[in-house]
Protein backbone atom coordinates (compact mmCIF):
# COMPACT_ATOMS: atom_id res chain seq x y z
CA UNK A 1 0.00 0.00 0.00
CA UNK A 2 1.30 3.46 -0.88
CA UNK A 3 1.83 6.27 1.61
CA UNK A 4 -0.80 8.33 -0.23
CA UNK A 5 -4.51 7.60 0.13
CA UNK A 6 -5.93 7.83 -3.42
CA UNK A 7 -9.05 9.56 -2.07
CA UNK A 8 -7.05 12.45 -0.58
CA UNK A 9 -6.05 15.12 -3.11
CA UNK A 10 -2.33 15.71 -3.56
CA UNK A 11 -1.04 19.21 -2.80
CA UNK A 12 -1.33 21.48 -5.85
CA UNK A 13 2.43 21.68 -6.42
CA UNK A 14 2.67 17.87 -6.60
CA UNK A 15 -0.28 17.73 -8.99
CA UNK A 16 1.27 20.45 -11.16
CA UNK A 17 4.56 18.56 -11.31
CA UNK A 18 2.64 15.49 -12.53
CA UNK A 19 0.84 17.59 -15.16
CA UNK A 20 4.10 19.10 -16.42
CA UNK A 21 5.45 15.60 -16.96
CA UNK A 22 2.63 15.09 -19.48
CA UNK A 23 3.41 18.18 -21.60
CA UNK A 24 5.36 17.13 -24.69
CA UNK A 25 7.88 19.55 -26.23
CA UNK A 26 8.01 19.49 -30.04
CA UNK A 27 10.77 21.42 -31.77
CA UNK A 28 10.22 23.27 -35.06
CA UNK A 29 6.42 23.07 -35.02
CA UNK A 30 4.42 24.60 -36.63
CA UNK A 31 7.49 26.09 -38.30
CA UNK A 32 11.26 26.16 -37.76
CA UNK A 33 12.38 27.88 -34.57
CA UNK A 34 9.13 27.32 -32.66
CA UNK A 35 9.06 25.03 -29.60
CA UNK A 36 5.48 23.75 -29.41
CA UNK A 37 4.11 22.71 -26.01
CA UNK A 38 1.80 19.79 -26.81
CA UNK A 39 -0.90 19.21 -24.20
CA UNK A 40 -2.45 16.19 -25.93
CA UNK A 41 -0.58 13.67 -23.71
CA UNK A 42 -2.01 15.47 -20.67
CA UNK A 43 -5.50 15.43 -22.18
CA UNK A 44 -5.12 11.80 -23.20
CA UNK A 45 -4.48 10.66 -19.62
CA UNK A 46 -7.86 10.78 -17.86
CA UNK A 47 -6.66 11.41 -14.30
CA UNK A 48 -4.27 14.16 -15.45
CA UNK A 49 -6.90 15.81 -17.61
CA UNK A 50 -9.38 15.77 -14.74
CA UNK A 51 -6.79 17.25 -12.37
CA UNK A 52 -5.97 19.97 -14.87
CA UNK A 53 -9.63 20.92 -15.35
CA UNK A 54 -10.15 20.89 -11.57
CA UNK A 55 -7.14 23.18 -11.00
CA UNK A 56 -8.20 25.59 -13.75
CA UNK A 57 -11.70 25.55 -12.27
CA UNK A 58 -10.40 26.39 -8.80
CA UNK A 59 -8.57 29.41 -10.16
CA UNK A 60 -11.49 30.57 -12.28
CA UNK A 61 -13.96 30.17 -9.38
CA UNK A 62 -12.00 32.69 -7.29
CA UNK A 63 -13.18 35.41 -9.72
CA UNK A 64 -16.91 34.51 -9.56
CA UNK A 65 -17.57 34.78 -13.31
CA UNK A 66 -20.93 34.88 -15.05
CA UNK A 67 -19.47 33.39 -18.21
CA UNK A 68 -16.33 31.64 -19.44
CA UNK A 69 -15.09 32.72 -22.86
CA UNK A 70 -12.66 30.33 -24.56
CA UNK A 71 -10.83 30.30 -27.86
CA UNK A 72 -10.99 27.63 -30.55
CA UNK A 73 -10.00 24.93 -30.28
CA UNK A 74 -7.89 23.91 -27.31
CA UNK A 75 -9.41 26.63 -25.15
CA UNK A 76 -12.76 24.87 -25.57
CA UNK A 77 -11.26 21.68 -24.16
CA UNK A 78 -10.53 23.40 -20.85
CA UNK A 79 -13.10 26.20 -20.76
CA UNK A 80 -16.26 24.20 -21.41
CA UNK A 81 -15.82 21.66 -18.59
CA UNK A 82 -14.88 24.47 -16.19
CA UNK A 83 -18.02 26.41 -17.12
CA UNK A 84 -20.14 23.28 -16.68
CA UNK A 85 -18.57 22.48 -13.31
CA UNK A 86 -19.15 26.04 -12.07
CA UNK A 87 -22.66 26.26 -13.52
CA UNK A 88 -21.88 29.38 -15.57
CA UNK A 89 -22.31 30.19 -19.24
CA UNK A 90 -19.80 29.31 -21.94
CA UNK A 91 -19.13 31.47 -25.02
CA UNK A 92 -16.95 30.12 -27.83
CA UNK A 93 -14.58 32.31 -29.83
CA UNK A 94 -13.85 30.85 -33.26
CA UNK A 95 -12.00 31.39 -36.49
CA UNK A 96 -13.93 33.48 -39.06
CA UNK A 97 -16.89 31.85 -40.76
CA UNK A 98 -17.38 29.06 -38.19
CA UNK A 99 -20.24 30.57 -36.16
CA UNK A 100 -23.75 30.43 -37.67
CA UNK A 101 -25.14 33.79 -36.56
CA UNK A 102 -24.13 37.46 -36.56
CA UNK A 103 -20.62 37.95 -35.16
CA UNK A 104 -18.09 40.53 -34.08
CA UNK A 105 -14.56 40.12 -35.50
CA UNK A 106 -11.15 41.03 -34.08
CA UNK A 107 -7.75 40.62 -35.77
CA UNK A 108 -4.60 39.83 -33.80
CA UNK A 109 -0.93 38.88 -34.11
CA UNK A 110 0.29 35.37 -33.38
CA UNK A 111 3.83 34.50 -32.37
CA UNK A 112 4.19 33.18 -35.95
CA UNK A 113 1.74 35.22 -38.09
CA UNK A 114 -1.64 37.01 -37.98
CA UNK A 115 -5.26 35.84 -37.74
CA UNK A 116 -8.80 36.89 -36.80
CA UNK A 117 -11.38 35.68 -34.30
CA UNK A 118 -15.15 35.94 -34.12
CA UNK A 119 -17.73 35.66 -31.36
CA UNK A 120 -21.52 35.75 -31.63
CA UNK A 121 -22.67 39.33 -31.22
CA UNK A 122 -24.90 38.34 -28.27
CA UNK A 123 -22.52 35.91 -26.53
CA UNK A 124 -21.82 38.19 -23.56
CA UNK A 125 -24.41 40.35 -21.84
CA UNK A 126 -23.55 43.91 -20.92
CA UNK A 127 -21.97 44.02 -17.48
CA UNK A 128 -21.19 40.27 -17.36
CA UNK A 129 -18.16 39.14 -15.39
CA UNK A 130 -16.00 37.21 -17.87
CA UNK A 131 -13.00 34.94 -17.37
CA UNK A 132 -11.11 34.08 -20.54
CA UNK A 133 -9.71 30.53 -20.48
CA UNK A 134 -7.19 29.11 -22.93
CA UNK A 135 -4.63 26.35 -23.04
CA UNK A 136 -1.54 28.48 -23.60
CA UNK A 137 -0.37 32.07 -23.18
CA UNK A 138 2.41 32.97 -25.61
CA UNK A 139 2.55 36.57 -26.86
CA UNK A 140 -0.93 37.37 -25.58
CA UNK A 141 -2.30 38.37 -28.99
CA UNK A 142 -5.10 35.79 -29.06
CA UNK A 143 -6.19 36.51 -25.49
CA UNK A 144 -6.07 40.27 -26.02
CA UNK A 145 -8.18 39.97 -29.18
CA UNK A 146 -10.64 37.84 -27.23
CA UNK A 147 -10.80 40.50 -24.51
CA UNK A 148 -11.54 43.10 -27.19
CA UNK A 149 -14.45 40.97 -28.44
CA UNK A 150 -15.81 40.80 -24.88
CA UNK A 151 -15.38 44.54 -24.37
CA UNK A 152 -17.21 45.21 -27.66
CA UNK A 153 -20.23 43.57 -26.01
CA UNK A 154 -19.73 45.63 -22.83
CA UNK A 155 -18.62 42.60 -20.83
CA UNK A 156 -16.05 42.95 -18.05
CA UNK A 157 -12.97 40.77 -18.42
CA UNK A 158 -12.11 40.02 -14.78
CA UNK A 159 -9.33 37.47 -15.35
CA UNK A 160 -7.38 35.35 -17.80
CA UNK A 161 -6.60 31.75 -16.82
CA UNK A 162 -4.25 29.51 -18.81
CA UNK A 163 -2.97 25.97 -18.44
CA UNK A 164 0.53 26.93 -19.66
CA UNK A 165 2.33 30.26 -19.88
CA UNK A 166 5.42 30.66 -22.05
CA UNK A 167 6.99 33.30 -19.80
CA UNK A 168 9.84 34.13 -22.22
CA UNK A 169 7.33 35.49 -24.75
CA UNK A 170 6.02 38.10 -22.27
CA UNK A 171 2.33 37.73 -23.10
CA UNK A 172 1.41 38.39 -19.48
CA UNK A 173 2.61 42.00 -19.80
CA UNK A 174 0.14 42.60 -22.67
CA UNK A 175 -2.77 41.27 -20.61
CA UNK A 176 -2.14 42.49 -17.07
CA UNK A 177 -3.20 46.00 -18.07
CA UNK A 178 -6.64 44.48 -18.78
CA UNK A 179 -7.15 41.96 -15.95
CA UNK A 180 -5.24 39.60 -13.63
CA UNK A 181 -3.45 36.71 -15.36
CA UNK A 182 -3.06 33.21 -13.92
CA UNK A 183 -1.42 30.08 -15.34
CA UNK A 184 -1.05 26.61 -13.89
CA UNK A 185 2.40 26.11 -15.39
CA UNK A 186 5.09 28.58 -16.45
CA UNK A 187 7.42 27.08 -19.05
Amino acid sequence: MSAHDSKTPLPADTRLHALRARVRDIEDFPKPGILFRDLTPLMGHGPSFRTCVDLVGERVALHKPDVIVAVESRGFIFGAPVAAALGVGFAPVRKPGKLPWRTNRQSYDLEYGTDSLEMHADAVRSGSRVVIVDDLLATGGTAKATAELVRAQEGNVIAFVFVVELAALAGRARLEELAPVDALMNL
